[in-house]
């Protein structure tokens, strides 16, 4: 088993920035990437970064390009996710994943393993 814990959530002003960090601990794979999702009130979880282990293949959805990035320590088991020029419609529940495959994925149904969640609110 993998469990991930995020971390780092908050309140900010739009414009603002956080940085989330989700710890791995457990058994670990050779092949896996790490994604981020967020789900707003009312909204379907959607898809926002994926890294692979080696943190040289990174994706991104198109709303977060540009001002969120991802990455990885593997000394520390944790993946980050810095967000930068944060905007109202970025408030969601914030959801650590990761998927034993080897290649990566937009599709939560890919992921194995889910962190519980870090709540983000951005005030206009």
């Amino acid at each position: 088993q993998v469990q991930l814990v995020e971390s780092g959530g908050g309140l900010v002003q739009a414009g603002g920035s956080l940085r989330l960090s989700c710890a791995a601990s457990g058994r670990t794979f050779n092949d896996y990437f790490m994604g981020w999702f967020r789900q707003a009130p009312g909204k379907e979880r959607e898809f926002v970064a994926v890294i692979s282990r080696s943190g040289l293949i990174r994706n991104y959805a198109g709303s977060v390009k540009g001002r969120f990035t991802i990455s990885t320590d593997n000394v520390k088991n944790t993946v980050y996710l810095q967000m930068n020029s944060l905007k109202p419609e970025d408030t969601a529940v914030y959801y650590c994943a990761a998927a034993r495959r080897s290649s990566w994925s937009v599709e939560g149904a890919a992921y194995d393993y889910w962190g519980q969640g870090t709540q983000v609110t951005v005030a206009s």
